[in-house]
C-alpha cells in the first residue's frame, strides 16, 4: 500500500463514526423514540437509503485506494479517481438526504440533483479505474 492510499484510507475511515450515527439515529427513528420530527414514510425511506448508499460508498472508496496503486495514473488522473470515489459518497448519501429534508416532505425536493451530481462522477471513476486496470 503506498503512503497516498494509506493517507486516503486514514481520511475515509475518519469518516466512519459520522455514518454509525447516522445508523443510531435511524434506530432510533425506527424505534419511534424522535417521533417529534414528524417524520414521513419518504422522509425515512430516503434516510434509510442515504444511510445505506454512505455506508457501501465508503467501504468501496477503501477499496479503490488499493485498486488504484495498480494503475499508472498520471498524478492528476490518479487523485481524481482517488478524491472521486469517497466524493461520490459524499454527493450520493447526501443527495438523499438533501432531497428528504424539511417539513411533511413526500417527495423528491430540487436538491436531488446532488445526488445526480454523485451518480455521474460516480460511474465517470469507475470508467476511468476500470480502464486504467485494463490497459495497465
Amino acid at each position: 500500500m503506498t503512503a497516498t492510499a494509506k493517507l486516503m484510507t486514514g481520511i475515509i475511515l475518519l469518516t466512519m463514526p459520522s455514518i454509525q450515527y447516522g445508523g443510531y439515529f435511524l434506530l432510533q427513528v425506527l424505534a419511534g423514540k424522535q417521533n417529534q420530527l414528524q417524520l414521513t414514510a419518504f422522509q425515512k425511506s430516503m434516510f434509510r437509503a442515504g444511510h445505506a448508499h454512505a455506508g457501501v460508498l465508503v467501504i468501496l472508496a477503501i477499496l479503490v485506494q488499493l485498486l488504484t496503486d495498480v494503475v499508472l495514473f498520471p498524478i492528476w488522473l490518479e487523485w481524481v479517481v482517488r478524491a472521486g470515489f469517497p466524493l461520490a459518497a459524499l454527493l450520493v448519501s447526501g443527495g438523499f438526504f438533501a432531497a428528504a429534508i424539511g417539513p411533511a416532505i413526500e417527495q423528491p425536493t430540487k436538491h436531488i440533483r446532488i445526488l445526480y451530481v454523485g451518480v455521474f462522477l460516480l460511474a465517470a471513476v469507475f470508467i476511468v479505474l476500470g480502464l486504467g486496470l485494463i490497459v495497465s
